[in-house]
């Protein structure tokens, strides 16, 4: 007769699971045009408070859930709800200062305030999560803005008094790239940590 082998649970180290690297530029490709369009059909163009604060909860949903599908690994669901409500509140803010105007400059200083928003709150939630150095997800969000809708106002040009939520398709290569890079050095900082004994 054997007695019975007694041992200790082993207590596996926690771990961190990267997302892909490809899904955070699909989600951007994808999320801000679809996001914009819905946006502009449904509230129009942003040319009141109303219709900013409309059209960015809209596209801010439409944003938050396509980032969130390639982000669900690390960010649970709430990043939805806090990209939609900060990209209502950054639009509105954004668009109520330059006056609703739709030149180079004023597109871009309502891309920094929608920026600022965004990444703030996103980065709150980032933070949240144990991701390391979440604070320069909100420092890069609203110059990487800024400098998407400059992309895109030189692209659609002809179609810019539609006054957009967002910017466009040509823009998103551009964000996709600032925000896809910083989002790999956080992850990967984050992942070492999780390995440290």
């Amino acid at each position: 007769m054997t007695s019975p082998s007694h041992t200790t649970p082993t207590v596996s180290a926690p771990t961190f699971s990267r997302p892909r690297v490809w899904a955070w530029p699909v989600a951007i490709l994808l999320g801000f045009p679809i996001g914009g369009y819905i946006a502009n059909l449904v509230a129009g163009p942003v040319d009141s408070v109303g219709a900013a604060l409309a059209g960015g909860l809209i596209a801010g949903a439409v944003i938050g859930a396509a980032q969130w599908l390639a982000l669900r690994r690390v960010v649970p669901w709430i990043w939805i709800a806090a990209t939609s409500l900060a990209m209502a509140a950054g639009l509105t803010l954004g668009a109520a200062l330059v006056n609703y105007g739709i030149g180079r400059v004023d597109l871009m200083l309502m891309g920094a305030v929608t920026g600022i928003v965004v990444g703030g709150l996103q980065a709150l939630v980032l933070a949240r999560q144990g991701i390391s150095d979440a604070p320069w997800w909100a420092i890069a969000n609203p110059p990487a803005w800024a400098l998407a809708w400059l992309v895109s106002s030189y692209v659609i040009s002809a179609n810019i008094d539609d006054r957009f939520t967002n910017f466009g398709a040509s823009g998103c290569v551009l964000y996709a790239l600032l925000t896809g890079v910083l989002l790999e050095v956080m992850f990967r900082r984050t992942q070492a940590q999780a390995l440290k004994p």
